[in-house]
């Protein structure tokens, strides 16, 4: 997901620089909500290894 959020804002700052600016927005736009909810995902699964006390992958 960190990946797909990685893509989308680099095609959304080409897509800007090259002059499309409605398409460029909406793909960073699109980015920032996938690092969002990587974030929280990451977040959530950081505080259940805490409350489990075991590693959630092995």
């Amino acid at each position: 997901m960190l990946r797909a959020a990685i893509a989308f804002f680099v095609l959304g700052l080409v897509a800007i620089l090259l002059g499309a600016n409605n398409i460029g927005g909406l793909s960073v736009d699109i980015g920032k909500t996938l690092l969002f909810i990587f974030l929280i995902l990451a977040v959530i699964s950081f505080i259940a290894s805490l409350v489990i006390g075991k590693k959630i992958v092995k």
